[in-house]
């Protein structure tokens, strides 16, 4: 990188670097460092009557702060636990005559943002502040960017980094200087390890299914392709696992679960990004009223684990994961929100009655896609507890079997909570001749001009038709049930690296897929 590209920040901190290595100092030494103790450990259990315990510590951290005193400074330490305050003397580190390591190297050649090693023993200050007195110091690695300025007081940050185009894209610098930002994937991270642990000790087996598929099934949902030049032939990025697990089932396991990172070639918004992460899970000889029991029990378990409640606060609303759940029906829902009966009514019906509630429609959309935009616009927003939306029409469940007692629907439901849907659900579809039947339909919508229909997937038939047992089946948002439990009001800050447009200045130039132009 040239220096008419650099900040004036940045050219400095590069002279600084190379000052330090005419001085002999390796700013990237490749020595382990060892580390015996942590920033939050070190507050948590030190006191005058431990401090013994603590006469020789060494921990590592990137440098936050400085004051400097003269013959003395102090300094704040961040680690990845939290931040601690250093106290720095120049006689400690530099006690012979020469006093290089404090007046130019520590004073002049660090910045706010470099990475040291510190050993040293910890006291309190006069001021009640538990610190570090340091003994030795050890540049680990110097930073030659600057970090965005974050004023703090007495210790508590009060102009966080709020720009999201600068957090989601540097999200390494947005986890440095806004504390709150490590804990919400902390949580997640806790969030999963619970779901897992709930799976697991019900007995359910984890595997891995393909990501490249050559059908791209499982959902409605316009997929990424690309080429694989040995074969020859196009692939699809999974819109799904879900075909895939229930090949599982045919072959003679009785319940099988995978997080699926999905790939849907769609719109970004607050509840969208084009790559997600959805939880699958398929079990053998049950049906949907058994998966609503579970999807209750394992968002009460899962609360729990991530915030010891099954309460948790999103926004201006208190959501209680605690079962059970309320249950509405897909055509109660409308009914109640637009006053509309929409049972019997057909595609024409259906196309005149949004255009009453000004709801946009266009000629590919059949009679399942009608009453979804139906109940997207005017019912969904509505349910902010945990509710289940029961009983779908069979035009909009492809994979769905159909209900045992109420004919033109399917065992189907969803999980609206905050007014967004968080989980689907069904009876999973195992008669072969139907699901061929209800694959042909989707093909005809294909042919009208609906992207987002299903393929026909003759090996899931092949495998149907060796007969695959009685099953229900849920696919979980992650992304979004992390939204919940960490108040996050964006799916970019449940990702670590949300999908963004490239930076002009870093942009690759496009390329043509041979398979895209096709397409």
């Amino acid at each position: 990188m040239s220096n008419e590209n650099l900040s004036e920040q940045e050219i400095i901190r590069r002279d600084k670097l190379a000052q330090l290595t005419q001085l002999g100092i390796d700013s990237y030494p490749a020595a382990q460092y060892v580390i015996t103790t942590h920033a939050a450990d070190i507050k948590k259990n030190y006191s005058e009557e431990k401090k013994e315990d603590f006469a020789d510590v060494s921990l590592a951290g990137r440098i936050m702060g400085i004051r400097d005193m003269g013959k003395a400074s102090f300094a704040v330490l961040q680690d990845s636990t939290g931040k601690i305050q250093l106290y720095v003397r120049r006689d400690d580190i530099a006690p012979g005559e020469d006093k290089t390591l404090y007046n130019t190297v520590w004073k002049k050649l660090l910045d706010i943002g470099d990475i040291i090693g510190v050993r040293g023993f910890v006291f309190t200050t006069k001021t009640g502040e538990i610190s570090v007195h340091v003994k030795s110091l050890i540049l680990l690695s110097k930073a030659l960017r600057p970090l965005p300025v974050v004023k703090e007081k007495e210790g508590e940050t009060f102009d966080e980094v709020t720009d999201p185009e600068f957090r989601y894209r540097q999200r390494y610098a947005d986890l440095i200087v806004n504390p709150g930002v490590k804990e919400t994937f902390i949580k997640r991270t806790k969030m999963i390890n619970g779901i897992r642990e709930f799976l697991n000790s019900r007995g359910a087996l984890e595997v891995d299914t393909p990501v490249l598929q050559s059908i791209p099934g499982g959902a409605a949902a316009k997929p990424f392709i690309t080429h694989h030049n040995a074969l020859n032939i196009p692939l699809y990025l999974r819109i799904a696992n879900e075909l895939y697990l229930k090949r599982l089932l045919v072959g003679g396991f009785d319940w099988v679960y995978e997080f699926s990172r999905n790939f849907r070639n769609e719109g970004m918004d607050r509840n969208h990004n084009p790559e997600f992460t959805v939880l699958e899970f398929y079990v053998a000889f049950k049906d949907y009223l058994w998966m609503m029991e579970t999807t209750e029990q394992l968002l009460e378990y899962t609360a729990i684990a991530v915030n010891n409640n099954t309460s948790v606060i999103y926004g201006e609303n208190k959501i209680d994961f605690k079962a059970p759940y309320k249950r509405i029906t897909m055509y109660d829902a409308i009914k109640e929100y637009t006053g509309a009966d929409i049972s019997g009514k057909d595609e024409n019906e259906l196309r005149e009655l949004c255009r009453n509630l000004n709801i946009r429609t266009d000629p590919s959309m059949g009679k399942g896609k009608l009453i979804d935009e139906i109940f997207s616009e005017k019912c969904e927003a509505n349910f902010i507890q945990p509710t289940f939306i029961i009983d779908y029409p069979v035009e909009m469940s492809p994979l769905t079997k159909k209900h045992r007692s109420k004919p033109g629907l399917v065992e189907r439901f969803e999980l609206i909570v905050n007014g967004k849907e968080i989980a689907n659900s069904y009876s999973e579809l195992n008669d072969p001749v139907d699901q061929r039947k209800r694959f042909e339909d989707q093909l005809q919508l294909m042919e009208r001009g609906d992207d987002e229909a299903m393929y026909i997937d003759h090996d899931f038939l092949r495998a149907l038709e060796y007969g695959m047992p009685p099953a229900g089946g849920i696919g979980y948002g992650i992304d979004r049930i992390a939204m919940l439990m960490t108040n996050s009001p964006s799916i970019q800050d449940v990702l670590f690296f949300p999908q963004m447009r490239p930076e002009k200045s870093i942009q690759p130039k496009a390329e043509t897929n041979p398979e895209e132009k096709k397409a």
